[in-house]
């Protein structure tokens, strides 16, 4: 958690100085390390999002959509008239991380990123998708995973703690756990499984016959062995070589400057 912890304290301190010297629409959550949540000034712009990428939410009624999820402090806080805040405000936000970097045009028509991620350019992404992972009941799981982009699936952290933990019971409910995973080789704790986000997205891979990536940090080494973790007990070779780890460091090298210089600023992100 140490990880997390120190990754919060930075972003708390760089976006309190981007919020003082811009002059930011912007609110503190309580505690001893506050995030910071931004609000939209008069002119439409957002203090949390990369001004080219937060016009094309805008412009995108699926992409807009997606910022109307309530912060869970909200209720709590003392606000301004008229506002409330919403996750994707957040300062610490992994999924404002996400779009500030794939709703830009030059990103998404960007060769060298779509290389990367081993997709074509120009694909339009789709936040919030739900695979149906097939249950033994014959139902399915329709649980949200960050971003389908093509055939690619992706899983999105920042200053997260980990990747959720399910109980053993919840694990067995999928269909093909057995046939992905050497369960023996699956850590737990107990009844407990860590990385749940990481087994569901590798069992939408397996299902699709598509690919899953995460992305995280490269100031969260905690976060890049827990998903390696969970790789090594993926049986098939073929399904592992559709199992990928980025970091936003690894992703910024590839972005246009002005981009670059934003996440720089704003996540401390360094190619």
């Amino acid at each position: 958690m140490r990880w997390a912890a120190a990754l919060r304290r930075e972003l708390s301190a760089r976006n309190q100085q981007i919020a003082g010297t811009n002059g930011s629409v912007h609110e503190l959550t309580a505690g001893e390390m506050p995030s910071v949540i931004f609000g939209c000034n008069e002119s439409r712009q957002h203090g949390n999002f990369y001004p080219a990428s937060y016009r094309n939410i805008c412009a995108n009624p699926e992409w807009v959509r997606r910022l109307s999820k309530v912060h869970t402090s909200s209720r709590r806080a003392r606000l301004r008239a008229g506002w409330r805040w919403r996750e994707l405000d957040c300062a610490n936000s992994s999924d404002a991380l996400l779009m500030n970097i794939f709703c830009c045009r030059h990103a998404l028509s960007n060769r060298a990123l779509s290389s990367m991620l081993g997709v074509p350019s120009g694909l339009v992404p789709q936040f919030g998708f739900r695979p149906a992972i097939p249950l033994h009941s014959g139902k399915a799981d329709r649980t949200e995973i960050d971003m389908k982009l093509g055939d690619l699936m992706v899983e999105a952290k920042l200053t997260e703690t980990d990747f959720q933990t399910a109980s053993a019971r919840m694990i067995e409910r999928y269909r093909d756990i057995e046939e992905a995973f050497d369960p023996i080789e699956l850590t737990r704790s107990g009844d407990v499984f860590p990385g749940y986000q990481l087994i569901r997205g590798v069992l939408a891979a397996y299902a699709t016959g598509g690919s899953f990536c995460v992305f995280c940090d490269a100031r969260r080494p905690d976060l890049i062995e827990n998903w390696y973790s969970v790789m090594q007990a993926v049986r098939s070779c073929v399904l592992r070589c559709r199992l990928q780890l980025l970091t936003w460091q690894e992703l910024a090298a590839v972005l246009p400057y002005p981009l670059q210089k934003f996440l720089r600023a704003k996540y401390g992100i360094l190619p």
